[in-house]
């Protein structure tokens, strides 16, 4: 996925998740992402972003900080989906993305 905006991020999260039988790599609107039990917790976006699935309230929460906005497809605001700029550093971004996809793991793993 390298020719793919921050792909290599992607792969270096999906590697955390190698010893889950449930996750695999996928597609969501032609872009690569992580599922779990066949759904799409974490996915990148067309600019690089990476989108992730979360409960409502941390949506909130994680908007707050200033890294997050929420997802808006067409005129409708997904509730439960943020996406996550890159930062400026590669490796604060990363941090940032893994711990956010562990947490989009957890609660879209947790939706089955």
């Amino acid at each position: 996925m390298a020719d793919i905006p921050n792909g290599d991020l992607l792969d270096r999260i999906a590697k955390d998740f190698t010893d889950d039988r449930d996750v695999a790599m996928g597609t969501m609107f032609r872009s690569p992402g992580l599922r779990v039990g066949g759904r799409i917790f974490a996915f990148l976006g067309h600019r690089g972003e990476l989108i992730v699935k979360v409960p409502g309230d941390r949506v909130g929460e994680l908007i707050a900080t200033g890294r997050a906005e929420q997802v808006v497809m067409g005129n409708r605001t997904m509730r439960e989906w943020i996406e996550l700029p890159a930062l400026g550093d590669r490796t604060a971004t990363l941090t940032l993305w893994r711990d956010v996809a562990r947490e989009a793991h957890q609660y879209v793993g947790s939706l089955r």
